[in-house]
């Protein structure tokens, strides 16, 4: 009729994110949030499966008690949205959950993890309710460049490893802001949490990015990064670690952890103005070497780059954040989206395919690798 206004329809999504021993839900009326909650799950009842997997039931039973006891009617719902969990490498986008993805959630292809779990609560609850289920930007997204991949020796291959969800949703938003497309723009995002990562994104793809789970890149409060790779080999065969032991001694029990015996940044800082002059040094190194990196990471963009966007848990650090800016801001214009807000970031990414923004992709859809 002339003179109407027709309104968009209003989405209404549940989106799960589990962890180890919790896992977080929250409901979305379109972006906004209408409900979060984090479930912590008995250590006890936890560990009476022998398996991450075999969980799923009993965690799928407590999201639906938690939103029955919140009054929250599911029959309401759009979508289901899960967090992506240790799939095949494949391309970022929103995912519809099929069969193939299924089976290796279930398998752990690439892993076992607690976030193997989300895609397949999103199914299981979805299915009941004839609605779609989607996942999101999982950890494994791989779109590096060719050049990307070469690490210097022919057996090893570098890996696309890295907070795609965080990177890709704080990447969209920034294009917003700037009034220009994510495919159009030149970003170098960082992701600084309990890893830190470094995402190269050029036309809407992240064609190189430092492993943030397994080396490379700076140190973070429990990681180790890139370290002296023939002091590494030595250690490896001194004989007093088993492989696990060095496994854990570069993920979980380095940086901030290693040094300083916490992974908790506010703690450092408390040291740091208590005098402490060992947590200032070991601080200002994570800083200095998330800067360096920031760095190198602009010289595959020619030095051309719209925007550096520092996000994450320790973009809350003021001082930390300072110390990265006077290093780079002679690249390009800083800014900064502290937080990872993960069931935001999925939300939006199921808002995309049901507004008909961009279309669902079926998996797997793994990228197409150029071999030496």
């Amino acid at each position: 009729m002339e003179g109407s206004v027709l309104q968009q329809r209003e989405y209404r999504l549940l989106v799960i994110n589990p962890g180890s021993t919790s896992t977080k839900i929250g409901i979305f009326d379109d972006e906004r949030s209408v409900f979060e909650k984090t479930i912590r799950h008995d250590i006890e009842k936890i560990n009476t499966f022998e398996h991450i997997i075999d969980q799923y039931e009993f965690r799928k039973n407590v999201i639906l008690e938690t939103l029955d006891h919140e009054g929250i009617n599911v029959s309401k719902l759009s979508a289901v949205v899960g967090r992506g969990g240790l799939l095949r490498p494949i391309e970022g986008g929103t995912y519809n959950v099929n069969d193939i993805m299924l089976e290796d959630l279930r398998k752990g292809y690439s892993g076992e993890h607690a976030s193997n779990l989300g895609g397949i609560i999103a199914f299981e609850i979805a299915q009941g309710l004839n609605i779609p289920s989607y996942i999101v930007d999982p950890v494994v997204v791989d779109e590096l460049a060719p050049l990307a991949r070469v690490s210097g020796v022919p057996e090893m291959e570098r890996k696309s490893i890295f907070h795609a969800l965080n990177q890709k949703a704080v990447a969209r938003r920034v294009a917003k802001q700037l009034g220009r497309p994510y495919e159009d723009l030149r970003l170098i995002v960082t992701h600084m949490g309990g890893g830190i990562t470094v995402g190269v994104h050029e036309q809407g793809k992240v064609i190189d990015v430092n492993n943030g789970l397994h080396g490379e890149g700076p140190f973070s409060p429990e990681r180790a990064g890139t370290v002296p790779v023939g002091d590494l080999v030595s250690m490896c065969f001194s004989g007093e670690y088993y492989a696990d032991e060095i496994m854990k001694k570069l993920v979980g029990n380095a940086g901030f952890v290693g040094y300083l015996g916490t992974n908790d940044a506010v703690e450092v800082e408390k040291r740091i103005e208590e005098g402490d002059e060992k947590a200032k040094l070991v601080y200002d190194a994570m800083a200095y070497q998330v800067a360096k990196e920031i760095g190198a990471a602009s010289a595959v963009l020619n030095g051309k780059v719209d925007a550096i966007v520092l996000t994450g848990g320790l973009a809350y650090g003021k001082d930390f954040i300072n110390q990265i800016t006077e290093r780079i801001a002679w690249i390009s214009d800083v800014i900064v989206q502290p937080g990872e807000n993960e069931l935001q970031a999925l939300a939006e990414g199921g808002l995309r395919v049901l507004r008909g923004e961009e279309d669902a992709k079926e998996y797997p859809n793994q990228p197409v690798k150029q071999s030496i």
